[in-house]
């Protein structure tokens, strides 16, 4: 069974190319559902996430890096990765370790 912590971990390799920090402590992951897959030793995960801004350039390749370290993880049939730019991102979504990385 794959956990929550353990998608997040994976999460947090995932990083914003023009920004020095994680997914994860970015504040871009909304909501991550983990589900039934029909196969027993499987599960689907669906990650809502947003972007720092709808003109980000990045989106697709972002979207992509998340789905594809997601689906690389042991127990996981498949990824899927919904945007969304509701509620708008904004600096107070930052974690306070990235904040700290960032000199925020």
């Amino acid at each position: 069974m794959v956990t929550e912590d353990q998608v997040i971990a994976t999460l947090k390799q995932v990083f914003d190319p023009e920004i020095p920090v994680d997914v994860w402590n970015l504040g871009l992951i909304y909501n991550i559902n983990i589900s039934d897959s029909g196969n027993p030793e499987k599960q689907n995960i669906d990650i809502t996430m947003t972007l720092t801004t709808p003109a980000c350039q990045m989106i697709q390749h972002i979207k992509n890096d998340v789905k594809s370290k997601i689906e690389a993880m042991e127990g996981v049939n498949e990824a899927t990765i919904i945007t969304t730019f509701d509620p708008r991102w904004n600096v107070n979504m930052i974690s306070e370790d990235a904040r700290k990385k960032l000199n925020l």
